[in-house]
């Protein structure tokens, strides 16, 4: 078993490195404005880093005897696969290249961030003991994975639209979608830099000892001792287990994204959104909107079945109960009914265009802050994953 363990290391590893791979020649291929052979290799190296990543999934649920979707790590990779996998789909039928650019950035921070959570098997709860963990769990992640295509697509509508001469709302709101991006990068690059170097710092509370791989600026509140000069308690709702450490690493997050920031406008003299839209403005606008829309009008029923009737199905069996306010629950809720009113309002109302990637981009930050903050800062039956 601990060789089926290595293995799918190394086939988790590789499909991160023909990811890259990936993104380096679509971005060639677009700079060069032209579909060719460029195109196709990439397209083909991205789906070998796929076929890898489906390897290291099928070998992990072997050796764990489960689906591996049942922590953080294992279901941030399997929603990074789920995304590649509509990618390579979606390119066969809409072949932009800076649409896969941005697909394959995004996924590969995922799996990136993915790789910093605790990787260790560790056996079920008994309320993950059950077939309903991979039926409920996969089909929401496909969902999502779905429903990011409109963020990808609404983020480039954005961009193109946006007039970079004048600093307005909009502009800056680009480039707050950037800076956190970046945020992710700039976490990964910290994670791996302290962790080539063998970072560690205790702290020391009244009962326990937490191990921080980057410096404590967040301590917890009954925090006896830490070896790090400048430190900040948690608020006082901060109550869930290890929160100081989520917070510390939001706002390591944060400020590395920060950092990133400031020297990629240094280099390019200009904001980041203006450098790029010279390369967007190539596409167009109404097939990015037309993308949009489908991804949504796809992936909503799916994320209905995975994230809701699975889940309250699952939740009935586990729990005795349909439904119970969790903060999974609640949030699973909130992006339903925002894809809902998404839907409503652009075939009733006729919301199309640069309202509609306003809210596609709107969606995919709840998707997000689902995944994340809840999972991380606010306790709940769902703290598990």
């Amino acid at each position: 078993m601990d060789k089926l363990s290595i293995l799918s290391g190394h086939l988790l590893e590789a499909a991160f490195i023909s990811y890259l791979f990936g993104i380096v020649l679509f971005t060639w291929s677009a700079a060069k404005q032209r579909h060719g052979v460029t195109e196709r290799i990439a397209w083909g190296v991205t789906a070998a880093g796929w076929i890898a990543q489906l390897g290291f999934f099928i070998l992990r649920w072997v050796y764990s005897g489960h689906a591996p979707v049942s922590n953080l790590f294992e279901f941030m990779t399997f929603f990074g696969m789920m995304l590649i996998l509509v990618l390579l789909i979606v390119y066969r039928f809409y072949r932009y290249q800076l649409l896969a650019v941005m697909a394959l950035v995004i996924s590969i921070l995922i799996i990136g961030c993915a790789a910093m959570f605790p990787r260790e098997v560790a056996p079920l709860v008994p309320s993950l003991q059950s077939h309903w963990l991979y039926i409920h769990v996969t089909t929401a992640a496909l969902g999502e994975a779905v429903l990011a295509v409109s963020f990808f697509a609404g983020f480039l509508y954005i961009l193109h639209e946006t007039d970079q001469e004048k600093p307005d709302r909009r502009v800056w709101l680009i480039e707050a979608i950037i800076a956190l991006i970046l945020s992710v990068a700039g976490y990964m690059l910290l994670a791996i830099l302290f962790r080539t170097f063998g970072y560690t710092a205790t702290v020391m509370t009244a009962d326990a000892s937490i191990i921080y791989q980057l410096p404590p600026f967040f301590v917890p509140i009954d925090m006896v001792s830490s070896p790090f000069p400048f430190k900040v308690s948690v608020p006082d709702w901060m109550r869930g287990e290890n929160a100081a450490l989520k917070l510390n690493t939001i706002f390591l997050s944060l400020l590395s994204g920060c950092v990133l920031y400031i020297l990629i406008r240094f280099f390019t003299r200009k904001r980041i959104g203006a450098a790029l839209q010279p390369f967007v403005q190539r596409m167009p606008k109404d097939m990015l909107d037309d993308i949009g829309y489908r991804s949504v009008a796809v992936g909503f029923p799916i994320f209905t079945l995975g994230a809701l009737i699975f889940a309250m199905i699952w939740a009935q069996q586990a729990w005795d109960r349909f439904w119970g306010w969790d903060p999974k629950e609640v949030w699973a809720l909130i992006t339903w009914l925002f894809y809902a009113a998404y839907l409503h309002i652009r075939m009733l109302r006729g919301w199309q265009g640069i309202r509609s990637a306003w809210l596609a981009v709107i969606g995919f930050c709840i998707i997000m802050f689902n995944l994340l903050a809840v999972n991380l800062l606010i306790v709940g039956l769902h703290a598990y994953a």
